[in-house]
């Protein structure tokens, strides 16, 4: 009996020592990697900016999906995001109205057209386009209004009013938005300052 243990005990031990021997079945080759997107560093809001996104959520036309439906104070912009879609602002008299933007842009059909809107998506850039009637202005109306230094958040996506800088809107997805008021515009976004009032 002695003799098997220690013959039990140099086997374990010569296996244990010997090369460890591999098999690739392969039920590991349909498993998904993760994910090497990094998600982008976020300008910090402050909670006492924040406005409450269900006061602006609406559902325009009877639609199932809600949306988050502004206006700026002076009643000039109207804005929306819609989730998983966009953010995006336009003049509620028709024209863009925003100095240096593009006169055309491809609307649906590629045919160039005078721009009445900016948007952001949930990815790329923001960019001027098209939008048939009646775009981000709530039907029925009217949206409620955005004060200055209120941050709207909703579906990973943020905007603003400011009286220094205009309206602003994020993907909170890429990092990329825009900022714009009647004098310009910028494709960066722009965080109501944590010290404002």
């Amino acid at each position: 009996m002695r003799a098997m243990v220690l013959l039990c005990a140099a086997v374990f031990t010569a296996a244990g020592c010997s090369g460890e021997r591999v098999v690739n079945t392969g039920e590991w080759a349909n498993i998904p990697t993760p994910s090497t997107s990094v998600t982008p560093s976020l300008p910090p809001t402050s909670v006492e900016h924040l406005a409450d996104a269900s006061e602006f959520a609406a559902h325009p036309d009877g639609r199932p999906e809600a949306g988050y439906y502004f206006t700026t104070p002076s009643g000039r912009w109207q804005c929306a995001i819609v989730p998983r879609v966009w953010a995006g602002c336009q003049n509620r008299g028709g024209s863009l109205g925003i100095a240096d933007a593009p006169r055309t842009v491809p609307d649906a059909d590629g045919t160039p057209t005078a721009p009445n809107a900016i948007v952001i998506g949930p990815d790329g850039d923001a960019y001027f386009t098209v939008l048939e009637q009646p775009g981000f202005t709530l039907v029925p109306g009217p949206a409620k209004k955005l004060d200055y230094n209120q941050t709207l958040i909703a579906a990973r996506f943020r905007c603003n009013v400011q009286e220094a800088t205009g309206v602003s809107c994020l993907s909170e997805q890429s990092g990329r938005g825009f900022t714009f008021s009647a004098d310009g515009y910028s494709l960066q976004y722009a965080e109501v300052p944590l010290d404002a009032p």
